[in-house]
C-alpha cells in the first residue's frame, strides 16, 4: 500500500492527487498545484493572464497553455477513480475503525461471552487464560504459546489476531470465501498504477524523441540550404571569373584582328596607289619617258608582290573558341550524386588471421568502405563469462580503447597471459561509425620453466629446465625454505605463480610409473606428498593405479596405462583444475576450486623422468568441455556452494 500511495502522490505537494491535471509530457498534477506554479511566475509587469507556459515539475517539459489556462488541459479522470478507490480500501483496512468494528463480535454476544477464555494450547492444567485468538488458526492462545506458535515472520504476519473470543463466535469472524480479494485488488492495483507510470514515463520519452526529431530535422535542413547555397555561390563566382576571361580573351582577339585589319587596308591603298601609277606608265606612248618612269614602278611592284605574304591572318585567331572548351560532365555526375555521408559499412574481424601471444594479440579486420574510412578505434575488455554482452559493453569504465587507428590491423601488448578478451574495431567517418560484431580472442598460457631452488636434492633438472629426472646419488644442493625435502617428497615446481587466466600445459611421463603433477599454494609443505594437506591439489599414479589427491583424501580415477601425455588445465577465473589423457582427448578428472591465493604447478616423481611443455594453447576437446562446465557453473549461480564432488568416495591417504 506504501507503494501504491507514493504512486498516487502530487510532486509538488506530497499529497495524494485531487482533482489531478493530465500533462502533455503524460504527467500528472493538482489543479491547486498547477495553479500555484503559475501564480509564482507573476509579477507586477507580468499578469496571471499572460503566463502561456510553464514547467513539468517531473520531467522539465515545457507546457504550453491555450487562451483558457489551466482550464484547457484535460483532467485524469483515469488517476481520480484510482484515488478514490484507495482512499476507500485505506478506509475499511485492517487497521481503520471499520475492519475493527467488523472484526469484534456483536454486542449480544460480547454479553454472552464467558469473561474468562482458556488458551487452546496449553498443556498445563488449568490452562492459562487466553490474550489473543487466532482467526486464522481458530484457536485461542495465551500469550507465552502465542509467542511460540506465532513468531514475527512468514507465514504467521498474515494471520489475524483479534480479542478472545470463543470457539462458537470465531466462524462469524471469518470469511473463507472472500478474505483474499482485498489482498488481490490493492496487488492489482499497486500493479495497475506501476504500469501507468511506466506507459507514463515511456510516453514522456517518445515526447522527447519527437520534439528532437522535430530539432534535427531543423538542424539538418538548414544545414541542407547552407552547404548547397554555398554551392550555388562557388558556381555562380566561378561562372563570373570564366565569364571575364572570355570578355578577355575577345578584347585580345579583336585587338590583334583590328591591327591586321589596319595593316591590311593601308598595304592595299599603297597597292591601288601603285597599280594606278603602273597603269599609267604603260599608256606612255614616249618610250624616253616610259624608261624614265618603267624601272622605278617595276621595282616597288615586285617588292609589294613580295610582301603580300604577311598580311595573311593569324590561323590561330578565329571566332571559335576552341581553347575555352567548356566541360562540366564530371561535375555535373557529382551533382547528381549529392547526398549525405553516411557512416561506414560495419568491419568485420577476420578471426582466422589473428595471432596472440602470452601477453600481445595482433587483431585483423577488413571493411567493405575502406576508401571512406577516416580512421578505426579499437576497443577490448577482459572477457568475464558473461552471458549479457549488452551490460558488458554499456560498463564503459571496463573497457580500454585505442583510437586513430590507420591500418587494418593492430598489436595490443601487456595483456594477461591465460585470458579470454573481447575486441571490437569502429570504422568512423564525418558522418559517424559502426561497430564490428564482438569477437572473442585469448592469449596463450603463461610459459614457464621448473625452478631449480625448488627441487628435491635426489632430482636432476636438464639444462633448459624443462626435463626433471630422478637421481638417487645425493646432490650437493643447499638447503632452501621454497625446496623440497624430506623421505619421498622428490618435488619440483614451476617458476611462475598464477593469479588469473586459463593456462594449459602439458607433461610428457615416458616411462615413468610412479608420479604426482598438479598445483599448490605458496604456503604448501614441501617436506610431505602432494595432495597430503589443503594446499595441494595433485593428479597421481602409483604403478597400474590412478587417482586425484587433495587434504589427506584420495579417489581412484579411471585412465589407460598407456597415458603418456597428461595435459593440465588451470582455469583460475573460473575455479577448476582438470587433467586430459592429451593423446587421445579424454577427460580424467576436474577439480573444483575456490582460489583463495596464487598457485604454482608441482611435479614429483618417484621413478624415472617427465619433461615439461607450458605456455602452450588450449587444444579444442578441452576448451570445450571447459566451456561446458563455466556454463553450468553459471547455471548454478545463486545455489548454496556444496562440498566438492571429488570428495565424495575418497579415502584417507597413508
Amino acid at each position: 500500500m506504501e507503494t501504491l500511495e507514493s504512486e498516487l502522490t502530487c510532486p509538488i505537494c506530497l499529497e495524494l492527487f485531487e482533482d489531478p491535471l493530465l500533462l502533455p509530457c503524460a504527467h500528472s498534477l493538482c489543479f491547486n498545484c498547477a495553479h500555484r506554479i503559475l501564480v509564482s511566475h507573476c509579477s507586477t509587469s507580468k499578469p496571471l493572464e499572460s503566463i502561456s507556459a510553464f514547467q513539468c515539475p517531473t520531467c522539465r517539459y515545457v507546457i504550453t497553455l491555450n487562451h483558457r489556462g489551466l482550464e484547457g488541459l484535460k483532467r485524469n479522470v483515469t488517476l481520480q477513480n484510482i484515488i478514490d478507490r484507495f482512499q476507500k480500501a485505506s478506509l475499511s483496512g485492517p487497521n481503520s475503525p471499520t475492519e475493527s468494528r467488523r472484526l469484534q463480535p456483536p454486542p449480544a454476544v460480547v454479553a454472552k461471552m464467558d469473561p474468562r477464555i482458556s488458551c487452546q494450547f496449553c498443556e498445563q492444567d488449568p490452562p492459562r487464560e487466553a490474550v489473543k485468538t487466532c482467526v486464522t488458526c481458530e484457536v485461542s492462545y495465551c500469550d507465552r504459546c502465542l509467542r511460540a506458535t506465532h513468531p514475527n515472520k512468514k507465514p504467521f504476519t498474515s494471520h489475524r489476531l483479534v480479542e478472545p473470543v470463543p470457539d462458537t463466535h470465531i466462524r462469524g469472524l471469518t470469511c473463507l470465501e472472500h478474505e483474499n480479494e482485498k489482498q488481490t485488488l490493492e496487488n492489482n492495483l499497486t500493479n495497475l498504477v506501476k504500469r501507468n507510470s511506466e506507459l507514463e514515463n515511456q510516453m514522456a520519452k517518445l515526447i522527447q524523441i519527437c520534439q528532437q526529431v522535430e530539432v534535427n530535422t531543423a538542424m539538418h535542413e538548414s544545414k541542407l540550404v547552407e552547404e548547397c547555397d554555398e554551392l550555388v555561390d562557388i558556381i555562380r563566382q566561378r561562372k563570373q571569373v570564366i565569364a571575364v576571361k572570355i570578355k578577355e580573351s575577345k578584347v585580345m582577339k579583336l585587338r590583334k584582328l583590328a591591327q591586321q585589319i589596319a595593316n591590311c587596308r593601308q598595304c592595299l591603298e599603297r597597292s591601288s596607289a601603285l597599280i594606278t601609277q603602273a597603269e599609267q606608265s604603260l599608256k606612255e606612248n614616249d618610250h624616253a619617258r616610259f624608261l624614265q618612269t618603267a624601272r622605278n614602278v617595276a621595282e616597288r611592284v615586285a617588292m609589294a608582290t613580295a610582301s603580300s605574304q604577311v598580311l595573311i591572318p593569324d590561323v590561330n585567331l578565329n571566332e571559335a573558341f576552341d581553347n575555352f572548351a567548356l566541360d562540366f560532365s564530371r561535375e555535373k555526375k557529382i551533382l547528381e550524386g549529392l547526398d549525405y555521408l553516411t557512416a561506414p559499412t560495419p568491419p568485420s574481424i577476420r578471426d582466422e588471421l589473428c595471432t596472440a601471444s602470452h601477453d600481445t594479440i595482433t587483431v585483423h579486420w577488413t571493411s567493405e568502405d575502406e576508401f571512406s574510412v577516416t580512421s578505426y578505434e579499437l576497443q577490448y575488455t577482459i572477457y568475464t563469462g558473461q552471458t549479457n554482452f549488452i551490460s558488458l559493453y554499456n560498463s564503459a569504465d571496463s573497457w580500454m580503447i585505442v583510437p586513430n587507428i590507420k591500418q587494418n590491423h593492430y598489436t595490443v601488448h601487456g595483456l594477461q597471459s591465460g585470458t579470454r578478451y573481447i575486441f571490437f574495431v569502429k570504422a568512423i567517418n564525418q558522418a559517424g561509425s559502426r561497430n564490428s560484431e564482438p569477437a572473442r580472442l585469448k592469449t596463450n598460457s603463461q610459459p614457464f620453466k621448473l625452478d631449480p631452488k625448488t627441487a628435491h636434492k635426489k632430482l636432476r633438472l636438464s639444462n633448459d629446465c624443462l626435463t626433471m629426472e630422478k637421481d638417487e646419488s645425493s646432490l650437493k644442493k643447499s638447503h632452501t625454505p621454497e625446496r623440497f625435502s624430506g623421505t619421498g617428497s622428490y618435488g619440483a615446481a614451476g617458476n611462475v605463480f598464477i593469479d588469473s587466466g586459463c593456462h594449459y600445459w602439458e607433461v610428457l611421463l615416458g616411462a615413468s610409473t610412479w608420479y604426482a603433477i598438479g598445483v599448490a599454494y605458496k604456503s604448501a609443505p614441501k617436506n610431505e606428498w602432494s595432495g597430503k594437506n589443503s594446499s595441494t591439489w595433485v593428479f597421481s599414479r602409483c604403478n597400474n593405479n590412478f587417482m586425484v589427491r587433495h587434504d589427506g583424501k584420495e579417489m581412484l580415477v579411471e585412465a589407460s596405462l598407456q597415458l603418456r601425455r597428461l595435459g593440465v588445465l588451470l582455469d583460475y577465473d573460473n575455479n577448476s583444475l582438470s587433467f586430459h589423457d592429451a593423446m587421445n582427448s579424454q577427460h580424467i578428472h576436474t577439480f573444483e576450486i575456490s582460489f583463495l591465493l596464487p598457485v604454482v604447478p608441482t611435479f614429483m616423481i618417484w621413478n624415472k623422468s617427465v619433461m615439461i611443455l607450458s605456455g602452450l594453447p588450449v587444444p579444442d576437446f578441452v576448451d570445450g568441455l571447459a566451456s561446458d562446465l563455466q556454463e553450468q557453473q553459471q547455471q548454478q549461480m545463486g545455489l548454496c556452494r556444496q562440498e566438492s564432488p571429488y570428495l565424495t568416495g575418497m579415502k584417507t591417504c597413508h
